[in-house]
Formats: C-alpha cells, sequence, structure tokens
C-alpha cells in the first residue's frame, strides 16, 4: 500500500512538470508565431525597451534617472508612432471601388501611356516640399558625365533641416550625391548638384522650370532643387505626374528610387548607411518607387510608383497627414496596378 502511494505521488509530480513546461511552450509560442504584424512588433519592441532599459540603469547617475525615464516616455511614443504611419490600416472604397484618400490633391496615372485612371484636385496649386527633388535628379540625370567629381562649396550647406553633413572642399562622385538624393533627400546635396550644374541655385532654377514647360507642367514654378518653401514656389499634383513619369522613363533614376538602403561614403572614409524615406518600399513588393516630402505648409506628401507584369503606375498624394499618406498611396497603388 504503501508503495502503491508512492508511486501514484511519483506520477503526480511527473505530470504535473509535464502540464507545466508545456503552458511554457504555449506562452512561448504565443509570442514568436506568425500572427501578421503584431506579434513580431511586440518582441521586437520588448527586447528594444529592455535593452534601452538596462543602458540606462547601468549607466546614468541615480540623479538623471529621471530625465532617463521621460526619455524613454518619449521614445516609446515616437516608436508607437513609427508603427502607426509604417503599417496603414485597410483602406475604404467610394461605391465605384477607388480607395478614399484624406489627401488634398490626388492623381493616378498609367506610367507607361500617360492614361489618368483618378485623380482629385489634380489641378490645384500647392507646395510639393521634396517631391520636387525628382525634377532636380531628372535634370542632373540628362545632363550626364555622372562619373566626373563635384567639390563642395560653402554655399551648398546653407540650408536646413535635413543634411547629409557635406562640408565645403570635400569631393564627390555625381552619382554618389544623386544616389544619396533620391534616396535620403538632404538639401545639401540638392544644392550642391544644383550649383555644381548650373553655376547657382537661381541658375538652376530656371533650368527646372524650363524642362518642367517642356514636360507639359504648366501649373508649376520653382525656385530652389530642394523644396523649402519660398515665396512663388508651387506645382500640382498632374505636374508632379508629368514630372515622375519622365523619372520614371530615366534608367538612371529607377535605378536609385527603387533602393530600400544605401551605404555612402563620405571623403575622409566614413560612411554611413541611409534608409530610403519611401517606407512603401518595405511594406509593398511592387513599390519601385519614387520621392517623399513634407513642409508645414505642404503637409505629407509622397510620389510612389509599382510596377506588376504588363502594368506600371504612379500615384502622387499631396497635403495629407502623417496617419494617412502610407494608407492612401499603397491603397492608390494597388488600386491602380489592379485595374
Amino acid at each position: 500500500m504503501i508503495w502503491r502511494n508512492r508511486i501514484w505521488f511519483v506520477c503526480a509530480l511527473v505530470l504535473s512538470s509535464a502540464l507545466g513546461a508545456w503552458a511554457q511552450d504555449t506562452v512561448d509560442s504565443d509570442l514568436v508565431r506568425p500572427s501578421g504584424v503584431n506579434g513580431p512588433v511586440r518582441k521586437a519592441k520588448a527586447a528594444t525597451q529592455k535593452s534601452s532599459d538596462d543602458e540606462t540603469e547601468s549607466d546614468a547617475p541615480k540623479a538623471k534617472r529621471s530625465k532617463s525615464s521621460h526619455a524613454r516616455s518619449h521614445r516609446a511614443r515616437a516608436t508607437s508612432k513609427e508603427e502607426q504611419d509604417t503599417i496603414p490600416a485597410p483602406a475604404e472604397f467610394t461605391p465605384d471601388g477607388i480607395p478614399k484618400t484624406s489627401a488634398a490633391s490626388v492623381i493616378v496615372v498609367d506610367a507607361n501611356s500617360g492614361r489618368i485612371l483618378y485623380e482629385k484636385n489634380a489641378d490645384q496649386v500647392r507646395q510639393a516640399a521634396s517631391t520636387q527633388k525628382l525634377l532636380t535628379a531628372l535634370i542632373v540625370a540628362e545632363t550626364g558625365f555622372l562619373d566626373r567629381p563635384v567639390t563642395v562649396q560653402s554655399v551648398d550647406t546653407m540650408c536646413d533641416p535635413v543634411k547629409l553633413g557635406i562640408k565645403s572642399g570635400e569631393s564627390y562622385q555625381r552619382m554618389d550625391l544623386l544616389r544619396a538624393l533620391l534616396v535620403k533627400s538632404p538639401n545639401d546635396v540638392a544644392r550642391c548638384l544644383a550649383r555644381d550644374n548650373a553655376g547657382s541655385i537661381e541658375a538652376f532654377a530656371q533650368i527646372m522650370n524650363r524642362r518642367a514647360l517642356q514636360l507639359g507642367a504648366v501649373h508649376s514654378h520653382f525656385v530652389n532643387p530642394n523644396g523649402l518653401p519660398v515665396p512663388g514656389q508651387y506645382s500640382s499634383a498632374r505636374d508632379l505626374a508629368l514630372i515622375a513619369r519622365a523619372a520614371y522613363a530615366n534608367p538612371t533614376i529607377r535605378s536609385i528610387v527603387c533602393l530600400p538602403q544605401l551605404v555612402f561614403r563620405y571623403s575622409n572614409g566614413r560612411t554611413r548607411e541611409l534608409e530610403n524615406t519611401n517606407k512603401l518600399l518595405r511594406r509593398l513588393p511592387y513599390c519601385n518607387g519614387m520621392k517623399t516630402g513634407y513642409t508645414d505648409g505642404a503637409g505629407k506628401c509622397l510620389i510612389a510608383s509599382g510596377t506588376r507584369p504588363g502594368k506600371d503606375v504612379i500615384a502622387v498624394v499631396l497635403g495629407d497627414s502623417s496617419g494617412r499618406v502610407w494608407r492612401d498611396a499603397s491603397a492608390l497603388l494597388s488600386w491602380g496596378l489592379l485595374l
């Protein structure tokens, strides 16, 4: 009888241990199970937060921990906002099956034929922000001699807020600066390329306006190569679509705007990885470009291109919000490619 009780006790103990291990495996599998976006993001975010907390607690003096806690809270809010920007919500549609958008101006065109698939306030004059750097890049690419060196001048660095940090006296190939311009959108690089191309920013602006008119962009006027707000500078969704079609047809630009990231080498040998500002490149496998833009006056702007066998589409979204621009552009791009 005693041996029988001992045997039952051992069996119960083994069974309890097995159930505990199974429960832990279930919890662990929930953390790593592919469940759309939320599963991996939660795990990565938890690991990032832990690493941040460990570094703060071990390295920061106790008197500074309250500031560190505030910084961690700020980073957490920034991470949450980044996730909202990167992961668009499902789009809403009109009775005609066209995605609803909150942007002020929109146009979707066939990149090959130029046929307009959808438009909303396409001729409304608006600030274009950095999307007009596509025209800057197009002029530089069409001028050619991209293997020739460019020496940076102090006037090139006189701009804010987004800069690559090139310095007066440094020398770079035009092609390297063109890649950085289209991937990371630095304003100093735009000024450097423009000044190198035409001799001055003012002379380059004249070239921009002349090339825009050649493309049929009659509702535009450009004053600088980077899209920073100045009086008398404006464009429209339709005009930017015309410029984007020309840029899309240029093989040099086409080979750059699809890059998710790029390693830039400074003249002193230091390297920096540049991540493309166009988040759709990392989210939509059929997205292959093109250019983002933002100023307070312009709002969130995006020219997005996509391709599938036999079809290429460009969607221009101007005057949108940070929480909607990715959703609006991705919905329009997907819709246009499926027509």
